[in-house]
């Protein structure tokens, strides 16, 4: 796996019109971890991609209508059974994580790469997603290598008073251990 001028090559590409350029002096030097489901709870269907690309069917689903002109991607989205979509170039800013502040720097966007795991706060992700994520992860920290295992963060530790992903069902442990373990 390798990311040249900031695209995952093994990854299919769905461009997000939904980013713009980092400030010229941001280091990326933060990986935040999230969860999304479309509807909520649902998996394995193509609304996240129509999300990111503002395309959203928005009669298909009453959820779908709270949705409705909200502007938002991610740079990476890993699907249950591990397939990687990437949104937007690594050097650009994504706009995933919002309101936020990672070690007393606001706008996390700003220097942060972020990648959203099709799931839930409570359900458990799939072998696959951790599969990828720690292959990933690692090609991140491979070209940006500002991005320390302790660089890495769920949205719930950026935005507490407004997010809890990735959720209770996520296992930072075996994250971790798998990540620490040498390839």
């Amino acid at each position: 796996m390798n990311i040249v001028d900031g695209w995952l090559t093994e990854a299919k590409k769905v461009a997000s019109p939904n980013f713009n350029q980092r400030p010229s002096d941001a280091c990326v030097n933060l990986l935040v971890i999230h969860n999304i489901s479309l509807p909520p709870d649902q998996f394995d269907n193509s609304y996240i991609e129509q999300f990111f690309q503002n395309c959203l069917p928005t009669k298909d689903h009453p959820y779908f209508e709270t949705l409705m002109g909200v502007e938002v991607s991610s740079h990476f989205l890993i699907k249950r059974g591990g397939e990687i979509i990437q949104f937007v170039c690594c050097d650009d800013r994504a706009w995933h994580a919002g309101k936020s502040v990672f070690c007393g720097v606001e706008n996390c966007n700003d220097f942060s790469i972020g990648i959203e795991l099709e799931g839930t706060d409570t359900r458990p992700y799939t072998l696959q997603q951790y599969a990828a994520l720690i292959e990933l992860t690692r090609c991140i920290q491979s070209s940006y290598p500002s991005v320390t295992s302790d660089r890495i963060v769920g949205h719930c530790d950026i935005a507490p008073e407004r997010k809890t992903d990735p959720g209770e069902s996520f296992d930072w442990q075996y994250y971790h251990e798998c990540l620490a373990r040498t390839v």
